[in-house]
């Protein structure tokens, strides 16, 4: 070989290198479109409940029904980018996700907000599956994949970071709705730099979409989240126990059905893989005991400690910036050490952290509450990132997209799930604090519905009974947030047990793939 073509090949070995990670760039915007969306829904919480005026029921489907429809639709989104092309479905979903968001922006009702909420998880279901199996066909060489991984990690929690004080930052001299509104700007660059830089990829010899399994999935998921969600707030009512059985019986005909078909939307024989299997068990149960605290912290900071958004959002920070620090290095450590170790070790900490919370009362001092969410943070980082990397390296990169759905769907399931069944427990404990005796009944009711509607509903009152009403409602919510966090404590302790068995013998790849 002359000089002259070992230079042009390593001229071309470098450009495909650096072109990798310029579609990496692109790949993390969609990450950051979607965590900013995430976080700044909690922080608009209060603000927004002051202006559509919604029951405590109504803000609890506002805050899950995104993740309820992402999570019947992952599956069925990550097995279509897999037949038509993932940079086309991302690119697509991208569109139509910043579309939406002008909806949710100008949203007039509760009812309005919750539908345009559920629009908005169509088209988020299309962005992350697409995401994760583009980093599987794009890195081949398992270290380099692991920091991608590590990055688009970093990323999601970046935006859980930059959501907050952009959104705090914005609802300081805007309305509510002007949240929604910075997806646009990150989605056209999405679109306009993914449409030159992103390569396609997709499964070659991929059959056709099963529409009936796509009906399936949703209507299974739907109805046994909401069973769910329903049976915690209201109790076992029939209705709750028809949705239970059409969800179930649904999710069995799904699985049955994919058994069957030749090109099935998931292959279910992806969790016959141990390592598989228990890294998506860890992300569902992880994201369940994470979420109610999530959901509820920024209301914890404005209503009852008197920040303001932007404060909100700045005290929110020591969890993401935790999670960024160790999702670079997670996958480092976890070929040091052993991928059980780290997954184990990082739920434990965060498990511990979140048993800390139950020691915050209304007048508690920054430091316990910072120090916690930093350790959340660190903990999640460590998890997050070695789980996907398990998943991803547990298939062939043709099935990248089912198996990124199938990480996708825990991770939305447990949300929806936590959002419920934490958040029913804040709720119940909430709705059970005593108003002061002048209090006329319809202003009690309002401020039972939730901690907003108190403070709305205080502004009826006489300044001293006033006070009085708000401290109770702020005391309940208090109590009812301490006892969810010992609740999720005990579901990512218990969690850390069972990775720790399910992921023995579980290594990260070191040699390129070929």
């Amino acid at each position: 070989m002359t000089r002259t073509e070992q230079l042009n090949r390593q001229a071309g070995a470098e450009g495909r290198s650096r072109g990798r990670w310029l579609a990496l760039s692109v790949l993390v915007l969609a990450v950051l479109l979607v965590a900013v969306d995430a976080t700044v829904l909690g922080l608009a919480t209060p603000s927004l409940s002051e202006d559509l005026k919604p029951s405590g029921t109504q803000l609890l489907w506002i805050g899950d029904i995104y993740s309820f429809v992402i999570a019947g639709l992952l599956v069925s989104m990550g097995s279509l980018g897999d037949r038509m092309g993932r940079k086309k479905l991302l690119l697509l979903g991208a569109t139509a996700f910043g579309a939406v968001s002008v909806l949710n922006a100008y949203a007039t009702s509760p009812e309005m907000m919750i539908a345009a909420r559920a629009l908005l998880g169509v088209a988020g279901a299309t962005l992350m599956p697409s995401t994760l199996a583009l980093i599987r066909n794009i890195f081949h060489d398992p270290k380099e994949r692991s920091l991608a991984i590590g990055i688009w990690g970093a990323t999601a929690s970046a935006g859980a970071a930059v959501g907050p004080v952009v959104g705090g930052a914005l609802l300081q001299h805007f309305w509510w709705g002007s949240v929604f509104l910075i997806n646009l700007p990150v989605m056209a660059v999405l679109v306009v730099v993914g449409v030159r830089l992103l390569p396609e990829s997709k499964n070659p010899v991929a059959g056709p979409w099963d529409l009936f399994s796509v009906g399936l999935s949703l209507v299974g998921v739907i109805g046994v989240v909401y069973a769910v969600k329903e049976a915690a707030t209201h109790g076992p009512t029939w209705g709750v126990w028809a949705a239970a059985v059409i969800g179930a019986g649904c999710l069995y005909a799904f699985v049955r059905r994919q058994f069957t078909l030749p090109s099935p939307l998931l292959d279910m024989r992806l969790f016959k893989h141990r390592g598989f299997s228990g890294a998506v068990l860890a992300d569902l149960l992880t994201v369940f005991g994470l979420s109610g605290l999530v959901f509820f912290l920024s209301q914890f900071l404005q209503l009852v400690q008197g920040r303001d958004p932007l404060e909100a959002g700045l005290a929110e920070l020591p969890a993401a910036a935790g999670a960024v620090v160790t999702g670079l290095v997670a996958g480092r450590y976890a070929r040091r050490y052993s991928v059980r170790a780290i997954v184990a070790g990082g739920l434990a900490a965060s498990g511990l952290a979140l048993a800390a919370l139950t020691l915050i009362h209304r007048d508690s001092g920054y430091p316990l509450l910072g120090a916690s969410l930093l350790v959340v943070g660190l903990g999640a980082g460590f998890s997050f990132t070695v789980t996907a990397d398990v998943i991803l390296s547990s298939v062939p990169k043709e099935q990248a997209g089912s198996a990124s759905a199938v990480s996708e769907t825990a991770y939305e399931l447990g949300a929806a799930l936590g959002i419920a069944l934490l958040g029913s427990i804040v709720t119940g404990v909430y709705q059970g604090f005593t108003a002061p005796a002048p209090v006329p009944a319809p202003v009690a009711e309002a401020a039972h519905e939730s901690l907003g509607g108190a403070v709305e509903a205080a502004r009826t009152l006489d300044p001293q009974t006033a006070r009085t009403m708000v401290g109770a409602a702020q005391d309940a919510f208090v109590d009812g947030l301490r006892l969810a966090s010992g609740v999720g404590a005990a579901v990512l302790l218990a969690t850390a047990a069972v990775a720790w068995f399910l992921l023995k013998g579980q290594e990260l790849q070191d040699g390129v793939e070929h």
